[in-house]
């Protein structure tokens, strides 16, 4: 994550949509925030953006290389600003917004992770870009 005036640190990326991009993400996400989210903040953060990142390779994009997923990182503050963006057709998100999820599923979990772990969630109206914010204890750096 990069440091500026205005905002805190900064991470942006556009990835393949695949599955071992999403893992390659992560390796540097983790050495760029290290020193800068508590544990508790870390484990959410990943949380959301591993289900956005996922979902748009897996479900927007279908997995094809071809196509591009956009992830964007941005903290200001007391507020880590989270957008993901893919190539893909987009979903109904107004139809899926109220569904739950049962604890021992295997899929369909991702609208209620984002609603347990984010403060925030919006989506545009094709439904190819979630932004999320995600509230961080900066007493705890």
């Amino acid at each position: 994550m990069t440091h500026s005036p205005r905002i805190d640190c900064e991470m942006q990326t556009a990835l393949p949509a695949t599955l071992d991009a999403i893992e390659e993400f992560f390796a540097e996400f983790r050495r760029r925030s290290a020193n800068l989210l508590s544990q508790g903040d870390y484990f959410a953060t990943e949380l959301l953006v591993r289900e956005a990142l996922t979902n748009a390779v897996v479900h927007g994009c279908r997995g094809d290389p071809c196509k591009q997923v956009r992830c964007s990182l941005r903290l200001r503050g007391s507020r880590l600003f989270i957008s993901v963006a893919d190539d893909g057709e987009g979903f109904d998100w107004r139809a899926e917004r109220n569904t739950t999820a049962d604890l021992w599923d295997c899929s369909g979990r991702g609208m209620e992770l984002l609603r347990q772990y984010a403060d925030r969630v919006r989506f545009n109206n094709k439904g190819n870009v979630v932004t999320m914010i995600k509230l961080i204890d900066k007493g705890k750096l």
